[in-house]
């Protein structure tokens, strides 16, 4: 880990990705982290990517910023240099697009990815937008994973690349093969907003056992649990109104 045993999470451009409130994702992994007694910071990256950060954040992001934000990590290389690493990254919408091989969504033409993930993403007939249940790969996870898909991107999967799960409810990558988001090493991405770990607790604590070297017991926070159960209840509720 970082100096001083301080945990250290990159927020890569939250200027450009932050358009879903995903830096939210960050802020879960430091609290989650204090919590246990652990320190952490959040470093905001606005520039050059530091390639010796503990974990790495991306967000999700509109047409054009997510292409300069492509343009901007392909210059800098620092996370290319930490994926090389292992350190663990959490890539969201945009910011799965901008790890796979190449992109083209909504008006935006092909465009180079990083390569750090073995998918190519396209053009979906039609925006996917809504609530998404998914079964995770028992391997990483046991409880499913809800989240808040609008995207317009069809991410197909290669070989070197395993789904984060498969969809229940929603789109997930939309090439109708059920897949959701992807996983390649310690690299971790999906469609799902929310943020994504606010609502899945189990997914944050993946990816901090990965940074400190060992699996972590579960925390139990009963207001938080209880809030966040209650959310959920009322959004499956919605989703179950709305898609009948």
């Amino acid at each position: 880990m970082g100096g001083a045993s301080t945990v250290r999470i990159g927020l890569v451009f939250p200027d450009l990705l932050g358009t879903y409130g995903d830096a939210g994702n960050a802020e879960v992994l430091r609290q989650r982290l204090r919590w246990r007694g652990i320190p952490a910071e959040i470093v905001p990256v606005t520039g050059d990517v530091p390639g010796e950060l503990d974990l790495y954040v991306l967000g999700g992001g509109e047409d054009a910023a997510q292409v300069l934000a492509a343009r901007r990590l392909q210059h800098s290389g620092g996370l290319r240099r930490a994926a090389a690493c292992g350190a663990p990254i959490l890539a969201v919408c945009a910011g799965f697009q901008i790890l796979g091989e190449r992109f083209a969504t909504g008006e935006v033409p092909a465009q180079a990815g990083l390569g750090l993930l073995d998918v190519t993403t396209g053009r979906c007939p039609r925006r996917a937008v809504g609530e998404v249940v998914v079964a995770p790969d028992p391997i990483l996870l046991r409880c499913p994973l809800t989240g808040f898909e609008n995207h317009l991107g069809a991410t197909r999967l290669g070989p070197d690349a395993g789904p984060l799960g498969r969809v229940e409810r929603g789109v997930g990558n939309g090439v109708g093969d059920g897949a959701e988001g992807a996983v390649q090493g310690r690299m971790i991405a999906t469609y799902l907003h929310g943020p994504v770990l606010a609502r899945n607790p189990e997914f944050a604590d993946l990816l901090l056992g990965w940074v400190v070297g060992a699996p972590l017991e579960p925390l139990t926070i009963p207001a938080i649990d209880d809030l966040r159960s209650r959310l959920l209840r009322q959004r499956s509720a919605r989703g179950r109104v709305s898609g009948g």
